[in-house]
This record gives C-alpha cells, structure tokens and sequence, in this order.
C-alpha cells in the first residue's frame, strides 16, 4: 500500500501563525518535505488550505508535486456539506460545492475527492442525498476523479447506510474514505472496516498518541513506538484481509511534535503492513498449494469412479 500525508495535520506549518506574514512551509514546498523529510509518496490537501487559489496556483502545485515524486492524490473537503437538508437552497449548494471541489481536484492532478454529508437518517433525506449527489458525480466521472464519501453522524454513520448511498446513486465514481478513529470507536472495527474498503480508494490512517515500544529495535532517530488508543496492527489487518491495496492516508491528529508523529506514524504502519506480508505465512501458502498440486497429480481422476 502507499503511504500518503494528509496535510491537515501540518495546518500549523502550512498557515501564517499569529502576527506572521508568511507560514513556517509554503504549500508549494510541501511535496518536496513529504517525500524527502517525512518519507511519503503522495499528498492529500483539504479544501481550507487552498481558499483563494485560483487555477493557475493549483496547476503550479501540481506541477511541484510531480517534480517532487508526491503528487497530489486527494482533495478534501473541509466542511461537510448539507445533502439532506429540507431547504432546497442548501441541498442546492451542497451540490455546487461540491462540483466545484472536483473541479479543482482537476487542477490538482488527484484522482478522487472526499466529502461528509450533513443528512439525517431516513429514507426522505437518502432521497434529497442521493438526487443531490449524483449531479457532481457525473461531473467527476467525466473527468475520471472518484467522488468518496468520508464517515460522519447520522445518515453515513454505519457501513450498511454508505453502501446502500452508494449504490441508489450508481456509477463506478463513488466509493468511501473509512477513517481508522472512527472505526476504532465503532462496536466492531475490523467488520466496520471491511465492509466500507472494497469501496474505497483511500483509507484515512489517523493515529493519536504514540508511546515509546519496549519490546521492538529502533534508531535514534526513528525510536521504536506504540500507537495507542487503538492498535493500528489490527486495523491495517482489516483492511489488508479484503484485499485493499491503495493509499493508507496518514493523519496525525495528536499534540506535541506532529513531523515526529507522523514518522512514527508511517513506522507503525510500515511495520504493520510488512507483518501482515509475512514470509513465513507466504511460504507455508506456497507449500500447501504445491500438496496440492502434487496430490492432483497423484490422483488426476479425484473422487470419479
């Protein structure tokens, strides 16, 4: 899987801080420092660090992300969005917003934008939702970017209510964005992941606090750590068992040293996936294939008589 940052949790960095004109790292700058510092393949911008981009600064974004080797993957956007509302001007809004996200995404180069959608869970509002959504899903579908949809309270907020959107609005544009905190607070998180990644095409890695590990080997500069207050070996486990093979989007959303938690982040996460990929595991499938096969050989008639 490739591990991509989603530069939210570089908002300190990334805006001028009180009194300053200018941020500690222009956003033009940041492929670079995620590929060469943080060791990331790919950038995941929000929608409320680009006000007052016009296309130009997002085609000159694009264009340093493809000279760094970290393209712009996913546009989020930033607030959710009114889908179900009652007032037709809002849901109305909610649909042009979100065109207008995806035109932008364009710009970027991404493949795919994500969005929550304000909506109570009923069947009326699923009707408003999906009636509102698939305008801008055909939008983006003309211009090959998926449209996902990005866990959030009431009419999303279980697995089975985003497939069945999914599905009542159609196409193959629209999938998930799963965010391993909220399924960590779901009942069954490895379930609650594995029924929305085989629609997704990014996974939110989120991660909290890190605690130093005492039973694994590190650097000094990459000391070995524990994630808690969910284990991510389970939750990459998850994700991984439904055969899930895009982006794992880190998102540090802790205190403290955020470049220092997101490192540990992708340390946690690398050593995840490696373990789950385990040789040992491979070998032992290899070799009950080859029995297999051996005993096919044996007996080519099997079980006829």
């Amino acid at each position: 899987m490739l591990l991509t940052l989603t530069a939210t949790c570089l908002r300190s960095m990334l805006l001028p801080g009180e009194g300053a004109k200018k941020p500690k790292l222009a956003l033009e700058d940041l492929p670079a420092y995620a590929f060469d510092v943080l060791g990331l393949s790919g950038l995941n911008l929000s929608t409320d660090l680009l006000v007052g981009a016009d296309r130009p600064k997002l085609e000159g974004i694009r264009e340093r992300a493809d000279k760094a080797a970290c393209a712009v993957l996913l546009l989020i956007e930033s607030s959710a969005q009114p889908f179900g509302s009652t007032i037709e001007a809002d849901g109305k809004g909610a649909t042009e917003r979100l065109k207008k996200v995806v035109e932008a995404a364009r710009f970027l180069g991404c493949n795919a934008v994500a969005v929550k959608v304000i909506a109570e869970d009923s069947e009326a509002s699923m009707l408003r939702t999906v009636a509102r959504l698939r305008p801008a899903v055909d939008r983006a579908e003309k211009l090959d970017l998926n449209v996902l949809i990005t866990p959030h309270t009431g009419l999303t907020s279980t697995p089975d209510r985003v497939t069945e959107l999914i599905k009542r609005v159609g196409g193959f544009r629209i999938g998930t964005f799963p965010d391993f905190e909220v399924a960590a607070k779901n009942a069954d998180p490895v379930g609650y992941l594995r029924r929305l990644c085989p629609y997704a095409s990014a996974v939110s890695a989120s991660t909290i606090k890190f605690k130093p590990s005492k039973n694994a080997k590190g650097t000094e500069l990459d000391p070995p750590m524990d994630h808690e207050p969910y284990d991510l070996n389970t939750l990459v486990g998850a994700v991984a068992s439904v055969g899930y093979d895009g982006a794992l989007a880190i998102d540090y959303r802790g205190t403290g040293d955020v470049p220092a938690g997101i490192r540990a982040t992708r340390n946690a996460l690398n050593k995840s996936l490696a373990d789950d990929e385990d040789p040992e595991d491979l070998d032992d499938d290899l070799a009950d294939l080859m029995d297999d096969v051996e005993d096919e050989a044996a007996d080519p008639a099997g079980d006829e008589e």
